[in-house]
Parts: structure tokens; C-alpha cells; sequence
């Protein structure tokens, strides 16, 4: 009885198992005769109208009827003198985004984004980027401020505002920047360079565990995870990174001029008001104020570039969790 039982359990998986491939193998053929579709969009939204809505909605609460009139009435006065002006002579002003982690995952939208506005941009208008990044790899962060740096060289003003940290990679990218603002307990700085890594030689030796690396040439490896490390690849490994460190210091210095490398590149980290006096920001005041004083100016845009997972991806995602979900039952 319990060999049928089992016997049993077995054709329903299996017959689970087979119906989920048929369901997805009949989905990618459907998919595939479609065509594939776009899984790629730029989302683009008008802050100043974000800011009207908000202003709007809370004076319809706040204000008695009379006092609400006189509003509407000199609201409309405001938008025909707004709409007097053209779209190419007024200035637009464009916000990105930009949160990093450790490989700086992001750039890949950020260089799409940046690429869409200088389809349109020019010279009177600004990009502000309020990054948030602790830092990461060192080609990451360093394709990241080439990207941003492709706005200053098409001369159109780059402004990157910092609310809350922006270390190391992240000061990076940020000193690129014509003009860099801060909150005022925004973290600045780290201009260092970290290493770290684990050692796992003495473990295998007491496991009784060979581990074997062929190299050809002198420094293709130097300290390694499961080797045995010697002073020579120590001291190797030390000098790439004091060289990283000085290309690091040369970047910050010809983007900020203004510093005093020798005193900033130390790997410390500073708030905003200290910061400010190091001359590692050129204003203390946060994104929203930042912006809502340049939307009584010019046309706000917040631009975003979003990649979906092609429904392929997202079937064959979905299968591998359900086989998962079926195999540990």
C-alpha cells in the first residue's frame, strides 16, 4: 500500500512536471512568433506639475472659499504668463536618480538616461543627479563618472546632489560634477582605497586539501584565496593599490581644483557642514528645496530608464521556482 502510494505521489509530480514544460514551451513559441516586443522604457514626469497638483490639493483644504478664488484666479494669471514663454526659450531642467551598490549596477540605466537628454538638451539647461552610492569596484564607479562627465563635455551644467551619502566611488562621480550640494549631515568624502580578502590556506592544510594555481608571469596573481601568501605578493599587491589610490587623488584634484587633496584623501569621511569647509561641496541644501526653487524657473523633468524582464524571463524564472518549490515538497 504505501509502494502505491508513493508510485502515486510520483506520477502527480511527474504529470505537474510535464504540463509546466508544455505551458512553457507553448509560451516562448507564441512569444517568439510575436516578436519580442519592447522590454525597454524611458519614463519621463513633469515635477512642476507634480508641485501644482500638491499646492493645489492643499489649498482646496486649508483656504476658505474666498481665499481659495483669489488662488485659482492668480494660479490661471500665472499659467498663461508660463505658457507666453516657449518651450525652446525656457530653461528644463532634468533630475536622474542614481543609487549604487558595490558594482555600481545602475550606470547601466544612467548611461541610457544620459544619453536621451542630450538628444534635446543644451546649453542654458541643467542635469541634476542626486546619487546615493557607499562606494564600490573601481571600474564601476569610474565608467559611472565618465558617463556623467559626457554632460559637462556637450557644456550643459551638471549639478549632483548628495541627501544622503555619497563615499569613496560615490565621491567619485560626484566631484565631476560643476556644482556639488549636500544636506547638512550628508556623508562626503572617503577618498582611500580598500582591500580585503579572506585566506583559506591553513584550513585546507589541516584538511589535508591541495591546492595548486599555475600562473605564467610574476604578478598575474598575487594574494590569493586558497594559496599560500607571501610578503612578496603582499608588498605587490600594496603598491596596485597606492597606484589606484594616487589615479584616484589625480581625478578628484583636476575635477576640484579647489581642494586640498593632501588633507581630503586620507580615507576619511566627512558630514555636510564639514565637508562644506573642505571645499567637498559648494552648497548645504537638499534635493527638494534644490529643486523646488529651480521649478519656479525652468520645466523640471524626472527621467528614468527602466529595463522589464522579457516574459521569457520571466516564465522561465517562475518554472525554476515552482520545480523548486515542487522538488522540496
Amino acid at each position: 500500500m504505501e509502494f502505491l502510494t508513493e508510485y502515486g505521489m510520483f506520477l502527480a509530480k511527474l504529470g505537474t512536471i510535464s504540463a509546466l514544460l508544455v505551458l512553457i514551451v507553448g509560451s516562448v513559441i507564441v512569444i517568439i512568433m510575436r516578436g519580442k516586443g519592447e522590454h525597454e522604457h524611458l519614463h519621463v514626469k513633469n515635477i512642476n506639475d507634480k508641485y501644482d497638483t500638491m499646492s493645489f490639493m492643499l489649498n482646496s483644504q486649508v483656504l476658505n472659499k474666498k481665499d481659495f478664488k483669489k488662488y485659482l484666479k492668480h494660479h490661471k494669471q500665472e499659467q498663461k504668463v508660463s505658457e507666453k514663454q516657449t518651450s525652446d526659450a525656457k530653461k528644463k531642467t532634468f533630475v536622474l536618480e542614481f543609487k549604487g551598490d558595490i558594482k555600481a549596477t545602475s550606470v547601466s540605466s544612467l548611461r541610457e538616461e544620459i544619453t536621451a537628454i542630450l538628444t534635446i538638451a543644451d546649453k542654458k539647461d541643467e542635469v541634476v543627479v542626486i546619487l546615493e552610492s557607499g562606494g564600490g569596484t573601481v571600474h564601476g564607479y569610474g565608467l559611472g563618472a565618465s558617463q556623467l562627465r559626457r554632460i559637462r563635455d556637450k557644456d550643459i551644467t551638471l549639478t549632483v546632489a548628495v541627501d544622503k551619502v555619497a563615499a569613496s566611488g560615490g565621491y567619485m562621480m560626484a566631484c565631476v560634477a560643476n556644482k556639488i550640494i549636500a544636506a547638512p549631515f550628508a556623508i562626503l568624502g572617503s577618498i582611500g582605497v580598500l582591500a580585503q580578502i579572506p585566506n583559506f590556506h591553513r584550513l585546507l592544510k589541516k584538511m589535508d586539501i591541495d591546492f595548486e594555481q599555475i600562473t605564467a608571469g610574476d604578478y598575474k596573481r598575487t594574494l590569493t584565496l586558497f594559496g599560500e601568501n607571501t610578503d612578496k605578493d603582499r608588498e605587490k599587491f600594496k603598491e596596485e593599490l597606492e597606484d589606484t589610490h594616487h589615479l584616484f587623488k589625480e581625478f578628484v584634484k583636476d575635477n576640484r581644483a579647489q581642494v586640498d587633496i593632501d588633507k581630503i584623501a586620507t580615507g576619511e569621511h566627512w558630514y555636510g557642514k564639514r565637508a562644506l569647509d573642505l571645499k567637498l561641496v559648494d552648497e548645504l541644501v537638499t534635493s527638494d528645496d534644490y529643486l523646488t526653487d529651480a521649478a519656479k524657473e525652468s520645466d523640471v523633468f524626472e527621467i528614468k530608464y527602466e529595463r522589464k524582464k522579457p516574459v521569457t524571463e520571466k516564465l522561465f524564472s517562475f518554472g525554476a521556482n515552482l520545480l523548486a518549490s515542487i522538488d522540496g515538497r
